[in-house]
């Protein structure tokens, strides 16, 4: 009987060489992300943050310029609640949903149907908005004008040419208070154009025309629902430059230095002046001891360290000499603002 084959030994690798066959994988395969930058040099995007964008739905406004339209928006909906409010003489409660940029299709998409939509221009801009207003909230204003209590209308319809007519007014609130928040950088004026009931038939904007959009939640009485408004961003885009350029001059830092500037009640101020030596000091001995005739030695450098003193304090060193029969002091520097930095000769400083 034939001896049976003897299996090959099995070779096990230990963790280190499993290490390095994991490493040339990840050298061979190369980097998984490649950057190529604008001068056409490629390089590994590892050191850089890459974030996706979506070229359908741009946004043209950074996270900061949205807040300050937020607030911005948020000044015009409280006091287009207290307008609103006074005019209808009842409680006109509004808040803001959603304040974004998307794309002129799917605004238009994104409305209800049925509803009622406002068009409008803003003089003297170019390009028309669009202003949707639930039909059960318009009919429930127009109930409400007619002298009811503004109960919640159920009908689900398209509004009559009567009742368009009346919350025409009230529509033209809505909008003159959207275009007063603008009035710091523009007088802006809105005039209604025209009326629409269904989403899909305007042609007000290109389709991939980029549309500021404001969804408010109204509630009137018992009836809660929303207003829509769509602006095309380059039609405000001059006013936003414009607001965006004033912040900018308002938060600056002004680096120009005021100088002084003489004033006529200043030409009638006395003020004393006197000069002086700072010289050695003597004790209450040798003071008392001096008799006319004695010599008291003073340094060599002593007239160009002369002390000029307006009102008793120091402010100038200057050189002290005879024009004609007058003594005179040459001013030849300023002593600091924090006081005189003069040294006697024995190396003390004076006070």
């Amino acid at each position: 009987m034939a001896d049976a084959p003897t299996p090959p030994t099995a070779d096990f690798l230990d963790q280190n060489e499993i290490d390095k066959l994991l490493a040339q994988t990840v050298e061979s395969s190369g980097p998984k992300q490649q950057l190529i930058r604008a001068d056409g040099v490629r390089g590994a995007a590892s050191s850089l943050k890459v974030e996706p964008y979506d070229f359908r739905n741009p946004a043209f406004l950074s996270e900061t310029e949205l807040r300050r339209l937020r607030l911005l928006h948020e000044d015009f909906i409280r006091y287009l609640s207290a307008r609103v409010s006074l005019y209808m003489r009842m409680e006109f409660g509004l808040k803001m949903s959603k304040l974004t940029t998307v794309t002129y299709s799917k605004f238009t998409e994104s409305l209800p149907n049925p509803t009622h939509l406002t068009m409008f221009k803003v003089e003297p801009l170019v390009g028309v908005g669009i202003l949707d207003l639930n039909p059960r909230l318009a009919l429930t204003i127009a109930d409400r004008l007619l002298g009811g209590r503004g109960h919640s209308v159920k009908a689900e319809r398209y509004l009559t040419e009567i009742e368009v007519a009346l919350i025409e007014d009230v529509i033209l609130i809505l909008l003159e208070e959207w275009c007063s928040q603008w009035k710091i950088e523009q007088e802006l004026r809105p005039v209604i154009i025209g009326h629409e009931n269904n989403g899909r038939f305007l042609q007000t904007s290109p389709k991939d025309a980029i549309v500021l959009a404001l969804s408010l939640e109204a509630s009137f009485g018992d009836c809660s629902e929303q207003i829509q408004i769509g602006m095309p961003y380059y039609t405000i885009e001059p006013v936003v430059k414009k607001m965006h350029a004033r912040r900018q001059k308002d938060t600056e830092v002004s680096q120009t230095v005021r100088r002084a500037t003489w004033q006529g009640a200043y030409d009638r101020i006395s003020v004393p002046v006197r000069a002086e030596w700072q010289t050695l000091e003597l004790s209450l001995r040798e003071v008392a001891s001096l008799r006319p005739g004695d010599v008291i030695e003073m340094p060599p450098t002593i007239f160009s360290e002369t002390r000029v003193l307006l009102n008793n304090t120091p402010k100038f060193i200057g050189t002290v000499g005879l024009d004609t029969d007058h003594v005179a002091v040459q001013l030849t520097r300023k002593l600091p603002a924090d006081g005189p930095n003069l040294v006697k000769q024995d190396g003390r400083k004076i006070t």
